[in-house]
Protein backbone atom coordinates (compact mmCIF):
# COMPACT_ATOMS: atom_id res chain seq x y z
CA UNK A 1 0.00 0.00 0.00
CA UNK A 2 1.52 3.30 -1.08
CA UNK A 3 1.56 6.10 1.51
CA UNK A 4 2.27 9.71 0.53
CA UNK A 5 2.57 12.90 2.60
CA UNK A 6 1.65 16.38 1.42
CA UNK A 7 2.89 19.29 3.52
CA UNK A 8 0.77 22.42 3.22
CA UNK A 9 2.44 25.82 3.13
CA UNK A 10 0.29 26.85 6.12
CA UNK A 11 0.99 23.80 8.31
CA UNK A 12 1.85 24.21 11.95
CA UNK A 13 4.93 22.57 13.50
CA UNK A 14 2.71 19.96 15.12
CA UNK A 15 -0.84 18.91 14.36
CA UNK A 16 -3.46 18.59 17.08
CA UNK A 17 -6.43 17.36 15.03
CA UNK A 18 -6.82 14.41 12.70
CA UNK A 19 -9.58 13.77 10.20
CA UNK A 20 -9.85 10.52 8.26
CA UNK A 21 -11.94 9.83 5.20
CA UNK A 22 -12.29 7.87 1.99
CA UNK A 23 -12.34 8.80 -1.70
CA UNK A 24 -13.46 6.80 -4.73
CA UNK A 25 -11.84 6.55 -8.13
CA UNK A 26 -14.64 5.35 -10.40
CA UNK A 27 -13.82 4.83 -14.07
CA UNK A 28 -16.30 3.87 -16.79
CA UNK A 29 -15.43 3.82 -20.50
CA UNK A 30 -12.33 5.95 -19.95
CA UNK A 31 -14.22 8.57 -17.92
CA UNK A 32 -13.90 9.32 -14.22
CA UNK A 33 -16.78 10.34 -11.97
CA UNK A 34 -16.05 13.64 -10.22
CA UNK A 35 -17.95 15.99 -7.95
CA UNK A 36 -18.16 19.45 -9.50
CA UNK A 37 -18.96 22.55 -7.45
CA UNK A 38 -20.67 24.62 -10.13
CA UNK A 39 -20.64 27.88 -8.12
CA UNK A 40 -16.86 27.90 -7.65
CA UNK A 41 -15.77 25.64 -10.51
CA UNK A 42 -13.95 23.30 -8.10
CA UNK A 43 -13.60 19.63 -8.99
CA UNK A 44 -13.03 16.81 -6.51
CA UNK A 45 -12.88 13.05 -6.45
CA UNK A 46 -16.04 11.95 -4.58
CA UNK A 47 -15.51 11.21 -0.92
CA UNK A 48 -15.50 12.65 2.55
CA UNK A 49 -15.09 12.17 6.26
CA UNK A 50 -15.40 9.00 8.27
CA UNK A 51 -18.36 8.84 10.63
CA UNK A 52 -18.43 7.11 14.02
CA UNK A 53 -18.62 3.29 13.88
CA UNK A 54 -18.14 3.30 10.10
CA UNK A 55 -15.48 1.37 8.19
CA UNK A 56 -13.40 3.13 5.56
CA UNK A 57 -15.15 1.10 2.84
CA UNK A 58 -18.59 2.04 4.20
CA UNK A 59 -17.53 5.69 4.31
CA UNK A 60 -16.42 5.51 0.69
CA UNK A 61 -19.69 3.98 -0.51
CA UNK A 62 -21.85 6.34 1.58
CA UNK A 63 -20.04 9.49 0.45
CA UNK A 64 -20.22 8.50 -3.22
CA UNK A 65 -23.95 7.86 -3.02
CA UNK A 66 -24.59 11.11 -1.12
CA UNK A 67 -22.58 13.20 -3.60
CA UNK A 68 -23.36 11.44 -6.89
CA UNK A 69 -26.34 9.13 -6.48
CA UNK A 70 -24.27 6.12 -7.56
CA UNK A 71 -24.01 3.00 -5.44
CA UNK A 72 -20.47 1.66 -5.54
CA UNK A 73 -18.46 -1.23 -4.25
CA UNK A 74 -14.88 -0.48 -3.15
CA UNK A 75 -12.74 -3.04 -4.98
CA UNK A 76 -9.18 -2.09 -4.04
CA UNK A 77 -7.53 0.39 -1.71
CA UNK A 78 -4.50 1.75 -3.55
CA UNK A 79 -3.34 4.82 -1.66
CA UNK A 80 -3.24 6.47 1.75
CA UNK A 81 -2.52 10.17 1.60
CA UNK A 82 -1.58 12.24 4.68
CA UNK A 83 -1.99 16.01 4.29
CA UNK A 84 -0.88 18.59 6.83
CA UNK A 85 -2.57 22.02 6.93
CA UNK A 86 -2.61 24.36 9.92
CA UNK A 87 -3.21 22.16 13.00
CA UNK A 88 -4.79 19.31 10.97
CA UNK A 89 -3.61 16.00 9.61
CA UNK A 90 -6.08 14.81 6.96
CA UNK A 91 -5.85 11.15 6.05
CA UNK A 92 -7.49 10.11 2.78
CA UNK A 93 -7.90 6.45 1.84
CA UNK A 94 -8.35 6.04 -1.92
CA UNK A 95 -10.27 3.11 -3.38
CA UNK A 96 -10.87 1.90 -6.90
CA UNK A 97 -14.64 1.39 -6.99
CA UNK A 98 -17.14 -0.05 -9.40
CA UNK A 99 -20.70 1.14 -9.87
CA UNK A 100 -23.26 -1.45 -8.77
CA UNK A 101 -26.46 0.60 -8.97
CA UNK A 102 -28.23 3.91 -8.59
CA UNK A 103 -29.30 5.41 -5.29
CA UNK A 104 -30.18 8.94 -4.23
CA UNK A 105 -28.13 12.10 -3.98
CA UNK A 106 -28.31 13.52 -0.46
CA UNK A 107 -26.38 16.80 -0.27
CA UNK A 108 -25.74 18.91 2.79
CA UNK A 109 -26.98 22.51 2.72
CA UNK A 110 -23.40 23.67 2.15
CA UNK A 111 -23.02 21.30 -0.83
CA UNK A 112 -26.32 22.52 -2.27
CA UNK A 113 -25.13 26.14 -2.00
CA UNK A 114 -21.90 25.25 -3.80
CA UNK A 115 -23.93 23.60 -6.58
CA UNK A 116 -22.34 20.18 -6.13
CA UNK A 117 -23.18 17.82 -8.97
CA UNK A 118 -21.71 14.62 -10.39
CA UNK A 119 -19.99 14.75 -13.77
CA UNK A 120 -18.14 12.20 -15.88
CA UNK A 121 -14.97 13.53 -17.49
CA UNK A 122 -12.32 11.84 -19.63
CA UNK A 123 -9.57 10.69 -17.26
CA UNK A 124 -6.89 12.70 -19.08
CA UNK A 125 -9.02 15.85 -18.77
CA UNK A 126 -9.36 15.30 -15.02
CA UNK A 127 -5.59 14.85 -14.72
CA UNK A 128 -5.11 18.13 -16.62
CA UNK A 129 -7.52 19.99 -14.31
CA UNK A 130 -5.77 18.79 -11.15
CA UNK A 131 -2.27 19.22 -12.61
CA UNK A 132 -2.76 23.02 -12.38
CA UNK A 133 -2.72 22.89 -8.56
CA UNK A 134 0.25 25.23 -8.19
CA UNK A 135 -1.51 28.13 -9.93
CA UNK A 136 -3.82 28.39 -6.89
CA UNK A 137 -0.95 28.80 -4.40
CA UNK A 138 -1.37 32.58 -4.13
CA UNK A 139 -5.17 32.46 -4.22
CA UNK A 140 -6.20 29.57 -1.96
CA UNK A 141 -4.07 27.05 -0.09
CA UNK A 142 -7.21 24.94 0.32
CA UNK A 143 -7.80 24.69 -3.44
CA UNK A 144 -4.11 24.22 -4.20
CA UNK A 145 -3.94 21.44 -1.63
CA UNK A 146 -7.11 19.66 -2.72
CA UNK A 147 -6.05 19.75 -6.37
CA UNK A 148 -2.56 18.48 -5.47
CA UNK A 149 -4.17 15.66 -3.46
CA UNK A 150 -6.43 14.63 -6.34
CA UNK A 151 -3.61 14.96 -8.90
CA UNK A 152 -1.34 12.77 -6.77
CA UNK A 153 -4.08 10.16 -6.37
CA UNK A 154 -4.85 10.04 -10.09
CA UNK A 155 -1.17 9.61 -10.97
CA UNK A 156 -1.00 6.70 -8.51
CA UNK A 157 -4.18 5.20 -9.98
CA UNK A 158 -2.71 5.41 -13.50
CA UNK A 159 0.51 3.70 -12.31
CA UNK A 160 -1.59 0.95 -10.70
CA UNK A 161 -3.64 0.48 -13.86
CA UNK A 162 -0.50 0.27 -16.02
CA UNK A 163 0.92 -2.50 -13.85
CA UNK A 164 -2.09 -4.69 -14.68
CA UNK A 165 -2.27 -4.00 -18.41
Amino acid sequence: MKKIEILGANRFETFTKTRSGSRAVIINNGKILLSHETQSGWWLIPGGGLEENESLEECCAREVEEETGYIVSPVQKFLILHEYYEEYCYISHYYVCEVTGRGHISLTEAEKKRGLEPQWLPLDEAVDIFSCHQKYAEISEEKRGSYLREYTALLEYIKLKQRFE
